[in-house]
């Protein structure tokens, strides 16, 4: 038995809103969509499925409920401003080698925007 996938689910009664944080924003496709569920996935990426279980979000911040990595922070910021969405934390560089920053998305679930520093 091997885990393929790990897919987040967040429960919302307005899915569409969605559309324009997790595609325009993050620039993420729609890969399924029935309506009542859209799921997004970033085009031509795989990763190994990973759970994350913390007891703060380090840096004195809260645990985020959802971490993105991203390949460019400065670009991704730059769209988070565009549409209006407030930084909650950073841009910060962390001690343990990543840059990042916190933005909420449409449903109030606390989003980690992270980038590996090389």
């Amino acid at each position: 038995m091997a885990v393929r996938r790990i897919v987040t689910n967040i429960r919302t009664t307005q899915v569409e809103a969605a559309r324009s944080f997790y595609a325009e924003v993050l620039g993420l496709e729609v890969v399924m969509d029935h309506g009542w569920i859209l799921t997004f996935a970033a085009p031509g990426m795989s990763a190994t499925p990973q759970i994350s279980v913390a007891s703060a979000g380090g840096s004195g911040t809260p645990v985020p409920d959802i971490s993105v990595e991203v390949d460019d922070l400065a670009d991704v910021l730059a769209r988070v401003r565009r549409a209006g969405l407030p930084v909650l934390y950073g841009p910060a560089r962390e001690p343990w080698g990543v840059e990042r920053f916190y933005v909420r998305d449409p449903f109030d679930r606390l989003v980690n925007i992270v980038a590996h520093r090389a």
